[in-house]
């Protein structure tokens, strides 16, 4: 089989299928899984609401929305302070199913505010894709960082400290 150097070199992990089709949606869903779970490992326990603190980086602020047997709804986000008001800046709403391990993303909020998909209609496979490939490279580049949302890791030494934070103080 004969693959483009651009194909290659995007390297989102199903270079043989079409990067708009419901294989390669699939199997984004898988690595987003993969990333979320390095990112999360004790998904199903942490608090509803913590902050990974790096220095020098933005903290990456995690909120679980909803949690289920098999399912977990949780919201990823940075804050930025403008004109006076703390701005979510990627805000992603992933749900995340534990029994088929995968990971989508069902609302978006991108660019301040100038992509804000409260809803993704099922059929919109384009849309789908492109968020979620979105997702993916953010995990990757948060775990590059070192963010992690384990309480573990402080103990490990690697310098994280997870705080609880309300919810009426992560949006004022």
């Amino acid at each position: 089989m004969h693959y483009s150097k651009q194909k290659l070199q995007a390297g989102y992990g199903c270079e043989d299928v079409d990067p708009r089709g419901f294989v390669s949606l699939m199997d984004l869903y898988e690595n987003n899984f993969l990333r979320l779970r390095r990112l999360i490992p004790k998904l199903q326990s942490v608090p509803s609401q913590l902050v990974s603190h790096r220095p020098g980086c933005l903290s990456l602020h995690l909120s679980i929305l909803e949690q289920t047997k098999f399912t977990t709804t949780l919201c990823l986000t940075y804050y930025f302070d403008e004109n006076e008001q703390h701005v979510a800046e990627p805000a992603l709403t992933v749900r995340v199913y534990h029994d088929a391990n995968q990971a989508e993303v069902l609302t978006g909020h991108l660019r301040h505010g100038r992509i804000q998909l409260h809803d993704i209609p099922a059929q919109a496979a384009k849309t789908k894709w492109q968020m979620n490939r979105f997702l993916y490279k953010w995990l990757g580049y948060c775990l590059h960082l070192g963010h992690a949302f384990n309480a573990d890791a402080d103990a490990a030494g690697s310098g994280f400290q997870p705080v609880v934070i309300d919810s009426v103080a992560a949006k004022s």
